[in-house]
């Protein structure tokens, strides 16, 4: 048994009736009900609940506050490659499109580590294209071992593995898995992934159960906002969520929410989002999952990101560099996308402080001033 076998009872085209056809009625019970189902996150994610907004916000914060305080977990990404073998329509890594391609060296890696502990991160997210001659599982074991020396969380965002490969890496020091399935639509999957292993669409929506098999501490789930309708995606990563939740318990779970940003290979936006739109999303899994970890990345603009610290946002990127060696030796034209909030780290923590929060970078502890 996998989600597979649970995503075939759900029909795209239902659950984007379900989701439209929400009314007020149907809000109000989401807001007051004790324990929030799949029927309630499709109402608090439809046009229904757009008059909610204010008191999703403020129920979101509330519950954010009581279970997490009001502390923001720091993270950086580490790009370690560019190399890609698919062809994705949205990525600047795609392999159609015509870039420098570079892959770090232990001594490039290690430049790398330099300038993040300068910055005071203790957690790291290690990004990659997806390209498993050159950056496979013997580079990422290389790669955590040279890494946990240095940072106390190593997470990775690469092409999906086998739960063998997941469970060498969690013995190596390896501690959570991002893997988004971009959009769950599988009838249109293929056409933004039409060439290299990710076209498979069942062997990427697979993939989180081969981690809670190896017995993953986190997993993130989500989809690229953008490529279809984001409500009905929405819903189907809530649902996927659920699922995970239930059978491997053991594990803790992070949900992003990545907007298209411009990239090298050109963008194509199906679905555009408002801002109003994400806030009502970021509230409405909240609201769904009072456990779950919300991550923000810096593709979103400065004003947004300093809006959403206080209505349920848990973990957060800073001064983040999209391009192999981009902390030590930046260069654009190696970049994944365009990042939109620019601030330095020391900036942005100040933003963070200015609203009464605790920035965090190690565990739990107090971040040194």
């Amino acid at each position: 048994m996998s989600f597979k076998s649970e995503i075939e009872k759900l029909n795209w085209d239902q659950i984007s009736k379900q989701i439209y056809a929400s009314t007020a009625a149907d809000v109000e019970h989401a807001l007051n009900t004790a324990k929030p189902d799949l029927n309630d996150f499709a109402a608090l994610i439809s046009p229904a609940a757009a008059p909610y907004l204010e008191r999703m916000a403020q129920k979101s914060h509330d519950l954010t506050v009581q279970r997490f305080g009001k502390t923001i977990q720091m993270y950086a990404p580490l790009y370690l490659s560019n190399e890609c073998q698919n062809i994705c329509t949205y990525c600047g890594f795609s392999l159609d499109v015509k870039i420098e391609r570079k892959t770090l060296s232990d001594e490039e890696i290690m430049a790398e580590v330099k300038v993040l502990k300068s910055y005071g991160y203790d957690h790291i997210l290690i990004v990659t294209g997806e390209a498993n001659k050159t950056v496979g599982i013997d580079y990422f074991k290389n790669a955590i071992q040279l890494l946990k020396p240095h940072f106390s969380h190593i997470a990775i965002e690469v092409q999906p593995l086998e739960q063998e490969e997941y469970e060498e890496l969690i013995g190596v020091g390896l501690n959570t898995v991002l893997v988004y399935q971009e959009t769950y639509n599988k009838e249109n999957y293929k056409k933004h992934h039409p060439k290299g292993k990710k076209s498979n669409f069942d062997y990427r929506l697979e993939t989180h159960d081969r981690m809670g098999k190896a017995g993953i501490y986190k997993m993130g789930v989500g989809v690229l906002i953008g490529l279809e309708d984001w409500r009905t995606d929405s819903f189907y990563a809530a649902a996927h969520l659920d699922y995970l939740e239930k059978k491997y318990w053991q594990s803790n779970y992070s949900i992003s929410f990545p907007r298209l940003r411009p990239c090298a290979g050109g963008v194509e936006l199906k679905s555009v989002m408002s801002d109003k739109e994400l806030v009502q999303l970021i509230c409405a899994y909240r609201i769904f999952n009072q456990e779950i970890e919300l991550s923000m990345s810096t593709r979103e603009s400065e004003v947004f990101r300093n809006n959403v610290i206080k209505l349920g946002i848990t973990s957060i990127s800073a001064d983040s560099k999209t391009d192999p060696g981009g902390y030590a030796n930046p260069n654009v034209n190696l970049e994944q996308f365009e990042i939109h909030d620019k601030r330095t780290t020391s900036q942005f923590i100040q933003s963070i402080i200015d609203q009464g929060y605790e920035p965090v970078f190690k565990g739990w502890d107090k971040v040194l001033q």
